[in-house]
């Protein structure tokens, strides 16, 4: 079973990917966040397997959330879900230690890969991400 945490300001968001996470008979919603900091405060109760993490959110974003979850819980593995394909939330977000980086437009087919993959010790980035992301690497010489 892969606990997951869904981190997202949005409640309807949270909830939808909830009930959608939880079809799969392999995966368990342990926690949700509205913020950064309330997915800190959930993995000091039950650190999830893997966070799925909006990166707009208020208190604490997703990438700066990042940074903290893999500093204190490196074996928590972070995938960032949303609708932001920004170079600097990229880049943020992968050099803080996120192993994936998904458009909310993925289908619950890629998702369910993404976090098994993810699960696994792999990484799952969209392709348009993988493009922007190497571009990103390459103009800053990391």
């Amino acid at each position: 079973m892969i606990k997951i945490l869904v981190a997202d300001d949005q409640e309807l968001i949270r909830d939808s990917l909830k009930i959608i996470l939880e079809v799969n008979p392999n995966f368990k919603v342990i926690a949700t966040a509205k913020n950064g900091q309330e997915v800190l405060a959930q993995c000091q109760i039950e650190c999830p397997d893997i966070i799925l993490m909006d990166v707009r959110m208020p208190i604490m974003d997703g990438t700066v959330c990042t940074k903290y979850v893999k500093q204190q819980y490196p074996h928590a593995k972070v995938i960032i879900l949303t609708t932001f394909d920004d170079d600097t939330f990229i880049y943020s977000a992968l050099k803080y230690g996120a192993s994936g980086y998904l458009l909310k437009g993925v289908s619950n087919k890629e998702l369910y890969q993404a976090i098994e993959t993810v699960n696994q010790g792999g990484a799952m980035i969209n392709p348009e991400i993988a493009k922007k992301g190497l571009s990103i690497i390459f103009k800053n010489g990391t």
